[in-house]
């Protein structure tokens, strides 16, 4: 069968990549509930240093711990990124300060540029490429980070061409999402829609 999407973590050698096991078929159920996308129900996991992953409609990274690209995958990030891919990063400690974040962003800065990685807007179009949000969505574990004890107002990301290449949270949505799909009837409001969003806009919505 022919997907118009599959989920692709990403797995490189420093940190931890596997975190959140259930949050990703509990998105492609989300996708599945309210899109007519043909969707690949299982998660793939491709080593960022593989060039399989070049061809991947939408790229998952998470962890908590210090990353440290080897050459191979840098050099995928960036190819990957500058050919017009898309990259969810999320901060798993939801912690600006954290390890994560201080390592993440400075292996971004290396291929992008120190300044590549800005705010963006809340009237951005990733808001309402499905639903409609007036920005990013808070998630219940960021007022629990281990430094910053905030909620971040807003996401950051790194344009190629006018459109998103790197869409970057520190609001740890891996971990808001990783439940059983079947639990979301408890939900008042399904919080897994901004996942919708961020696959329709990386699908060119």
């Amino acid at each position: 069968m022919v997907y118009d999407f599959y989920f692709t973590r990403l797995m490189y050698e420093s940190g931890d990549w596997d975190v959140d096991i259930r949050m990703p078929s509990n998105v492609l159920n989300s996708l599945v509930e309210y899109t007519t996308l043909r969707v690949d129900p299982a998660e793939r996991v491709i080593a960022l240093s593989d060039p399989k992953m070049l061809q991947a409609p939408f790229c998952y990274l998470a962890g908590h711990k210090l990353v440290q690209f080897t050459p191979a995958e840098r050099r995928n990030f960036e190819r990957y990124v500058k050919g017009g891919g898309f990259v969810f990063v999320d901060d798993c400690n939801h912690d600006i300060d954290g390890l994560f974040a201080k390592s993440l962003e400075a292996e971004l800065a290396k291929m992008f540029g120190p300044k590549s990685l800005v705010k963006i807007p809340n009237t951005h179009r990733l808001y309402s490429s499905f639903f409609k949000f007036d920005g990013p969505p808070n998630t219940a574990v960021e007022l629990n980070g281990w430094g910053d004890d905030l909620v971040h107002e807003y996401l950051r990301a790194i344009e190629v061409k006018g459109r998103i290449g790197v869409l970057y949270s520190n609001k740890d949505y891996g971990c808001e999402w990783d439940y059983d799909f079947r639990n979301k009837r408890w939900l008042a409001v399904d919080n897994t829609r901004f996942a919708v969003n961020i696959i329709q806009y990386a699908l060119g919505a």
